[in-house]
């Protein structure tokens, strides 16, 4: 069962959590921007200033907790661990029950600069927490560089 378990190093591990969280995020601001763009919607900055606004909250009193979390499982593991492991179980049943609201209220009659101020807010906050990621990352490289 070893031989067909993906193992990766707990750096890979950084930089995947990172990753993923920079590319949703970056989804969300481009499905956002691309519903506020098409719709013609008068105020879009005020839309971008208050998904802004709330991204900064989110990332802070939400997001930041679950990355270092996150981080307090991925840097104590030696050697390699399952490619999969940068989350626990747990947070891939909750990815999945996001994932399906974010497509019910995609494909729901709430309208879509409404849902944009959601989309920036989620998706600012996810990439600017996966910086955290980034940052131990770097840190772990170069550390390991100098030993």
């Amino acid at each position: 069962m070893n031989k067909i378990s993906p193992a990766v190093d707990k750096r890979i591990l950084l930089f995947l959590a990172g990753f993923i969280w920079i590319s949703v995020g970056t989804m969300m601001l481009l499905l956002s921007y691309s519903w506020l763009k098409d719709g013609q919607i008068h105020g879009f900055w005020v839309f971008v200033l208050i998904g802004m606004t709330a991204a900064l909250i989110i990332h802070h009193f939400g997001f930041l907790r679950i990355v270092d979390k996150n981080l307090g499982r991925i840097l104590p593991m030696q050697g390699k661990k399952c490619i999969f492991s940068f989350m626990t179980w747990k947070s891939y049943v909750l990815v999945a029950v996001m994932l399906a609201m974010g497509i019910r209220l995609r494909h729901s009659s709430v309208p879509k600069s409404y849902l944009s101020l959601i989309y920036i807010s989620i998706g600012m906050a996810l990439i600017l927490s996966s910086l955290r990621y980034l940052r131990v990352l770097f840190n772990q490289l170069r550390k390991d560089h100098n030993e």
